[in-house]
C-alpha cells in the first residue's frame, strides 16, 4: 500500500507530544558467568557483553599479542565454553503479548536454553538471531549459551563434502575468517557473545524497520519513501507521523493496511524542499538529516524509529571505453576520486574495540584526507557505530561481503545461512550515506581463475564448484541487493587479477606485483590500472610497539618473539631486498625499523601519485591496509597501538585536494598539479632546483590554471640540459596552497650534508609545540620521543633556514623529551 503526501520544510511544524513508545527493551549486559566444557570451570563470575573466551581468559592466560604466546593458546578453540546468566522480569513484561529474546551476534554454534527448554541453535557469527519467548518466561530465569568449538564440526562437514575446497575448514563457518590466521594476523578463532542479548516486548505490533528509500532528486527537492516495516500484518486504522530535524508532519492514512503475507510494509512518500545534499567530506559538507518515524493507534504511540539520513546519489560508473573498461564512481552526479585504503578488523578480540577506538580511528582517516575505506571480506560487518560516524565524517564505504580467498559451499543450510545473513546485513546497512558499494568478496573470482585451484579437478567437480559461486554471487546478491536497496553491486575485487594481461584496462585492479612478485616500486608508475583497489608495502611499526612485542622490552627485531609477529613467510626478507635498492641499509635495529618506514611510504607514494596523475584514466586508490588486528610487522599505515607511520603521513600529503606531483622519466623532470576541488584553480606556479645549502640553482615561475576535478600537467625539464649534480639538490615546487619537496635520485644516492638541526619545544595546553631550524636540507625528519602521543607532522623534509612548527598532542603531565633521525644522519653513520 502507498500513500502519498507532501512534507515542506519550510511548513511551520505541528507543535505535539510524544508518548511513550509500546516497545520495550531490556539488555543483558551484566552479570553473566563463563565455564570451560561441560566439567563447568569456572572461568569468571564477572562477564560483561559483548565478550570472547579469549578476552574473558586474559587475567589467567598470557597474553595472546605479546612474543609467541599465540601458538599456547590454540588449546582454547578446540575446548566447548558456556556462558550463563540470571535475570528477573516484572508482571508488565510477562504480560506483554509478544515477547522475544535477541542475539545480535553469537560467535558461532551454540545451543541457547532458557530455564532448561532449549529456544535456539545458532550457527552464523554474522546473523541477528531472534526468538520468541514468552511460553517459557518467568519472574526469575537463568540463561545458558553453551558454545561449542568449531574445529570438528567444520570436520565433519568437510568429510561430508563431496570434494575438499580451498582454503581449509574455515570456508564451513561463517564468522570472521581472518580468526583462522593471515599473512597480517594471529591465529585466534575466538567463540563468544559479540554482540547486544537483548528481551523486546511490546502489545499488539512493533516497527520491525524503516528503510528511507532516495527516489529522485530534482530541482533542489528531494522525493522520498519511508518504507515502514511491520512485526505482522494490520488491520487497524494507524495515524503516521514523520519528523525531520525539527519540523513533525502528521499524516493520517484513512484506509488500514492489509497484508496476507508474513509481515506488513506500509510507504508513507513525502519531499525534502531545497534539499541539503550529502557529500564525502573532501568536497562538501556530509550533511545528516534526523529523521523519525512514529506509529500511533488511536492516539497512543505504539512505536517510533530514529535515523540519521543524508541524501545523495551514488552511482558505479563500469563502461567500456577506448582504453578498456572504465571503473570510477559518481557522487551527487560528480565524478569523485577516491583516496582511501582497506579496514580490517581493529582487534583479533573485538569485543575489546571501544568507541573511542571507532572515534580515533575514523579521525585519522579523516585527517590524512581519504575518502573512501574498503571493508574486506575477511574481517566483519562492522558494528553500528563504525558506519554512524563514517556518515557523520563524509567517509564513504566499500563494503565486502564476508567471503574471502575461498571456495564455499552449496549445501542448502549453508545457503540458507548465507541468504539471511546478506538480507539482514542489507537491511542494517542501508540507510548509511556512506554506503557506496556493496561487493560480493576478495579474490574468490581472481583466485578460482588464477590461483591453481581447478588443477587435476574433472570437469564435473569444476561446474559444481562453479556453480556453487555463482549461485552466491552472481544470483542471490545482485537479486536481494536490487530489491532491498539502490547502491550498486561489485561481485568480486578485483575483476581480473594480475595474472590477467586486461586487469590495467578493465575495472578494479588488486596489483601485488611489487611485494609478492618484488617488482621495482617504478611499477606502479608504469602500469596504471583504472581503479587501484588494493596494493601495499610492509614495514616495522614503531619502536613502542616493537617494545610491547618483545617479552623482554627491547627493540630486537630479530628476537623469535618478534619473528612470530611477521606472518608473511619473505617478509623480511623484501623488506631487505627493497631497502638495499633504493635505501642505506643500516646496522642497528633502532635505526632499520625507522629506515623501513621510510620504505614503506616512500614505495606507496610513487603509487599514490602515480594513480592521482592519470585521472580521469584512473579514479581510485585504495592501498593495503590502514590498521592492524594486533601489534605486527605489517602492511598497515597505522599500528596496532594507534601510532602513525611514515605512510600515513604520507598519504596525508599525497591525498591533498591539491597536489603538486613531480616524478622524473628518462632524464625529464615532469610536473603535473591534480586539483580535486570542483572549481578551476588559477595561481603562480614556481619550480626551483635549489642545493643543500640554499642556493637557487634553476627557476621557473608563471601563472597556471589547474582545472576542476582534473590532473594538469604544468611543467617539464630536460634535466640533462642542467649542469647539475643531481644527487646534490632538492626540487621546490608550490602553486596555490601546496608546496612539495622532492629529490631526484634514490635516497641511498643523496650526497647529504652533515644534520645541523635544532629542535625547541614550548608547553601548550594540549600538549607542546615543537620549531625545527637547520642551516641545510634535512631530509626525512622523524620526531618520537618517551611519551605517547601524537606529532602533527612527521617524516618530513627541512629546508635550509626555515622554521617548521608542528605539535604535539599528548595527554601525560611529564615533561616529555624529543629526539630525531635523520636519513642525512643515518647516510653519515653508514660511511666508513
Amino acid at each position: 500500500m502507498r500513500i502519498s503526501i507532501l512534507l515542506l520544510l519550510t511548513l511551520l511544524a505541528i507543535s505535539c507530544s510524544e508518548k511513550t513508545a509500546n516497545v520495550e527493551r531490556h539488555y543483558l549486559e551484566t552479570d553473566w558467568t563463563l565455564f570451560q566444557g561441560d566439567d563447568e570451570k569456572l572461568i569468571s563470575d564477572s562477564i560483561s557483553l559483548p565478550s570472547t573466551v579469549h578476552s574473558a581468559l586474559l587475567p589467567q592466560i598470557k597474553h595472546p599479542f605479546k612474543g609467541s604466546n599465540e601458538d599456547s593458546l590454540q588449546w582454547i578453540t578446540e575446548k566447548d565454553w558456556t556462558y550463563k546468566t540470571t535475570f528477573k522480569v516484572g508482571n508488565e513484561t510477562l504480560e506483554k503479548e509478544y515477547v522475544n529474546l535477541h542475539f545480535k551476534g553469537i560467535d558461532t554454534y551454540a545451543s541457547i536454553l532458557l530455564n532448561g527448554i532449549e529456544i535456539l541453535q545458532t550457527d552464523n557469527a554474522f546473523k541477528h538471531w531472534k526468538t520468541d519467548v514468552k511460553p517459557y518466561l518467568k519472574e526469575e530465569n537463568q540463561l545458558i549459551i553453551a558454545i561449542q568449538s568449531p574445529l570438528q564440526i567444520e570436520e565433519e562437514k568437510a568429510a561430508a563434502n563431496p570434494y575438499s575446497l580451498p582454503e581449509g575448514n574455515r570456508i564451513y563457518t561463517r564468522k570472521a575468517q581472518f580468526q583462522y590466521g593471515w599473512d597480517w594476523g594471529p591465529h585466534l578463532n575466538t567463540m563468544g557473545i559479540v554482540k547486544p542479548v537483548y528481551l523486546e516486548a511490546y502489545d499488539q505490533f512493533k516497527i520491525e524497520d524503516v528503510y528511507i528509500k532516495q527516489n529522485f532528486i530534482q530541482d533542489s527537492i528531494a522525493n522520498l519513501t519511508a518504507q515502514i516495516k511491520f512485526s505482522k500484518p494490520i488491520t487497524e486504522q494507524l495515524t503516521y507521523q514523520i519528523k525531520v530535524n525539527d519540523s513533525l508532519f502528521p499524516i493520517k492514512i484513512t484506509d488500514s493496511l492489509l497484508q496476507s503475507n508474513s509481515y506488513a510494509t506500509q510507504e508513507v512518500h513525502f519531499e525534502i524542499n531545497q534539499v541539503q545534499l550529502w557529500w564525502p567530506h573532501n568536497i562538501g559538507e556530509p550533511y545528516l538529516y534526523e529523521m523519525e518515524v512514529l506509529v500511533s493507534k488511536d492516539g497512543e504511540l505504539m512505536d517510533s524509529k530514529k535515523l540519521k539520513r543524508g541524501i545523495r546519489t551514488i552511482e558505479l560508473i563500469n563502461e567500456p571505453d577506448d582504453a578498456g573498461t572504465s571503473f570510477f564512481f559518481k557522487v551527487n552526479g560528480v565524478p569523485i576520486f577516491m583516496k582511501g585504503a582497506n579496514y580490517i578488523p581493529q582487534n583479533s578480540m573485538q569485543d575489546l574495540v571501544t568507541d573511542q577506538h571507532y572515534e580515533n580511528l575514523l579521525s585519522d582517516v579523516v585527517d590524512a584526507n581519504m575518502n573512501m575505506l574498503r571493508v574486506w571480506g575477511g574481517g566483519s560487518y562492522e558494528n553500528d557505530i563504525f558506519y554512524d560516524k563514517c556518515d557523520e565524517k563524509g567517509i564513504l564505504i566499500w563494503q565486502d561481503f564476508m567471503f574471502a580467498c575461498a571456495m564455499y559451499p552449496g549445501d542448502a543450510r549453508f545457503r540458507e545461512s548465507v541468504t539471511e545473513e546478506i538480507t539482514q546485513q542489507i537491511t542494517r546497512l542501508r540507510n548509511h550515506s556512506s554506503i557506496a558499494l556493496w561487493c560480493g568478496n576478495n579474490e574468490t573470482s581472481e583466485a578460482w581463475n588464477n590461483w591453481g585451484w581447478q588443477a587435476g579437478r574433472p570437469q564435473a567437480e569444476r561446474d559444481s564448484i562453479w556453480e556453487d559461486y555463482r549461485a552466491v554471487f552472481q544470483l542471490a546478491m545482485p537479486k536481494y541487493i536490487s530489491e532491498l536497496t539502490k547502491e550498486p553491486y561489485w561481485e568480486s575485487t578485483p575483476k581480473l587479477g594480475r595474472g590477467n594481461p586486461r586487469y590495467e584496462f578493465e575495472s578494479d585492479a588488486h596489483d601485488w606485483r611489487v611485494w609478492h612478485d618484488a617488482y621495482a616500486f617504478e611499477h606502479f608508475e608504469e602500469h596504471v590500472p583504472r581503479f587501484m583497489s588494493e596494493f601495499g608495502f610492509q614495514s616495522h611499526p614503531s619502536y613502542k610497539t616493537v617494545e610491547y612485542i618483545n617479552k623482554d622490552g627491547s627493540l630486537n627485531i630479530h628476537s623469535a618473539d618478534y619473528a612470530s609477529h611477521q606472518k608473511h613467510e619473505r617478509g623480511n626478507e623484501l623488506i631487505r631486498e627493497y631497502m638495499a635498492r633504493d635505501f642505506p641499509v643500516p646496522t642497528s635495529d633502532e635505526d632499520y625499523v625507522y629506515m623501513s618506514q621510510l620504505l614503506q611510504a616512500y614505495g606507496m607514494s610513487k603509487g599514490f601519485q602515480a594513480h592521482r596523475r592519470a585521472r580521469p584514466y584512473n579514479m581510485g586508490t585504495l592501498y593495503w591496509q590502514l590498521n592492524d588486528c594486533w601489534p605486527a610487522v605489517s602492511w598497515s599505515s597505522i599500528d596496532y597501538f594507534g601510532n602513525w607511520k611514515a605512510l600515513h603521513y604520507q598519504a596525508k600529503r599525497d591525498f591533498e585536494n591539491l597536489l603538486i606531483s613531480n616524478y622524473v622519466k628518462d632524464g625529464v623532470l615532469h610536473s603535473y598539479v591534480v586539483n580535486d576541488d570542483l572549481y578551476d584553480l588559477t595561481s603562480g606556479y614556481t619550480l626551483m632546483i635549489m642545493d643543500f645549502y640554499g642556493k637557487e640553482l634553476y627557476q621557473e615561475s608563471f601563472v597556471g590554471t589547474a582545472g576542476m576535478n582534473s590532473s594538469n600537467k604544468f611543467h617539464h625539464i630536460d634535466l640533462g640540459s642542467l649542469d647539475i649534480d643531481l644527487s646534490t639538490v632538492y626540487v621546490y615546487t608550490e602553486f596555490g596552497s601546496s608546496r612539495t619537496i622532492d629529490v631526484l635520485v634514490r635516497p641511498k644516492d643523496l650526497k647529504l650534508p652533515k644534520e645541523e638541526l635544532s629542535l625547541k619545544s614550548l608547553k601548550t595546553k594540549d600538549g607542546y609545540r615543537v620549531t625545527l631550524k637547520s642551516a641545510i636540507f634535512v631530509k626525512d625528519v622523524f620526531l618520537y620521543s618517551n611519551l605517547k602521543g601524537h606529532f602533527s607532522d612527521n617524516f618530513f623534509d627541512l629546508e635550509p633556514d626555515m622554521e617548521k612548527t608542528l605539535f604535539f598532542e599528548t595527554d601525560s603531565d611529564v615533561a616529555p623529551v624529543f629526539k630525531y633521525k635523520t636519513l642525512n644522519g643515518l647516510i653519515k653513520s653508514l660511511q666508513p
